[in-house]
């Protein structure tokens, strides 16, 4: 087959597969899988392998310590020296199998289908991308088609920052012709073509206890420390420049008649420009270890972090190509300030496009929404980008 029937043939095959699809999709929701649960991230690879397996595309295990294991389908390229100058580069299509939510969310909020929507825990964001990576690689191990390997890299802790999926996405990215990540489609049915930065840390404070009504003097409060290290946190914010900090958990005390020997607040913060995060972090540093009030002692660590998704020339390359292949000539690019997996393959150098996923909106909630009708088009795209690579330049 040459290039314009072969996209034809996968583009009516996979328009024949929309309850497969979301019978994936049904098992994968209905199976609980929080980025602590690793049982549960695991059991939806379990899903995932056992897709591949019936045809026979094979599938690289790297197992997670303790968040879930990372899954890597391959599907071989053309022969070397076919498709353009970069057909040995890898097309990675990208997705996350962790969720937000805690055990047993599965169980009492279940897939459901209800008026075009489909609900339940980590519907679109992002099992739904998930079941359309699945079925774009089987595609093209059914009818041929792709200029170069495709790798479908599924991870388990997107959700808490890739702590161990990181180094593995980076490492794909580095040798990468094109990634795809599927996080869902904006809800105007835009893709997103930069995403912030974002850091996540713990600032530590160390005061002393004392009885706060008959040796009050003697105590040295931790917590009015802390309250006076989160407002100046909190006026970092410049939103002018896209700088955001929340102070979103705090913890500390003993009683509410000790005065506090510790407290503890997890700071959230996002930026636009790579340069800004060193310059807020050194500021963040410098807050922690100034005392206002004398004796404590404040310690920071990060807990984890994501890149910042900036578009160079190979990414509006992709995503002019991902806009053509879609059919769509008013789809646009979104800002989003939400971060992800994408920010580790784009900061590599990889051409990168995210949100190609299926339609979606209010992740991380119980209304969390999938729009059904948008699986089988997102897959073809996607499907259609990839057959038209070679011709693009890419």
């Amino acid at each position: 087959m040459n290039a314009a029937p072969t996209e034809a043939a996968i583009t009516a095959w996979l328009a024949t597969q929309e309850s497969a699809m979301i019978a994936m999709l049904q098992r994968m929701v209905d199976t609980d899988s929080g980025s602590a649960d690793k049982a549960g991230v695991d059991a939806v690879g379990e899903q995932i392998k056992a897709f591949f397996a019936e045809r026979n595309i094979p599938v690289e295990v790297k197992p997670g310590t303790k968040q879930g294991d990372v899954l890597r389908a391959v599907l071989a390229g053309p022969d070397e020296g076919a498709g353009g100058a970069n057909a040995g580069r890898n097309i990675v299509l990208m997705g996350h199998r962790d969720t937000v939510f805690p055990k047993g969310e599965a169980r009492r909020r279940p897939f459901r289908i209800e008026n075009g929507l489909a609900y339940g825990p980590g519907v679109a964001d992002m099992k739904a991308g998930l079941v359309m990576n699945c079925f774009v690689i089987a595609a093209f191990q059914k009818l041929g088609g792709h200029p170069a390997p495709l790798v479908g890299l599924f991870t388990g802790d997107e959700e808490i920052a890739s702590p161990e999926g990181r180094p593995l996405i980076e490492a794909e990215g580095r040798s990468a012709r094109a990634v795809f990540n599927s996080e869902p489609g904006r809800p105007s049915g835009n893709v997103v073509t930069g995403r912030k930065g974002g850091v996540f840390s713990t600032m530590m404070i160390e005061g002393k206890a004392a009885h706060s009504g008959g040796n009050f003097e003697a105590g040295i409060s931790a917590i009015e420390e802390l309250a006076r290290k989160v407002q100046a946190i909190h006026a970092l914010t410049d939103l002018s420049r896209g700088i955001t900090l929340n102070v979103g958990v705090v913890r500390g005390g003993q009683s509410v008649n000790t005065v506090a020997p510790s407290a503890e607040g997890d700071i959230d913060f996002r930026y636009v420009e790579p340069a800004q995060r060193d310059e807020i972090l050194e500021r963040i540093a410098t807050i922690v270890r100034t005392a206002h009030v004398p004796g404590t002692k404040g310690t920071w660590r990060i807990n984890g972090e994501f890149l910042p998704v900036t578009q160079g020339s190979g990414s509006a390359a992709l995503f002019e190509l991902y806009r053509d292949a879609s059919s769509k000539a008013d789809l646009q690019g979104e800002f989003s300030g939400g971060c992800a997996d994408s920010g580790f393959t784009a900061a590599m150098g990889a051409p990168t496009i995210c949100g190609v996923g299926p339609v979606g909106g209010k992740a991380h909630t119980p209304e969390e929404y999938l729009e059904v009708a948008s699986i089988v088009p997102r897959a073809q795209a996607v499907a259609r980008a990839i057959c038209r690579m070679a011709q693009s330049g890419l």
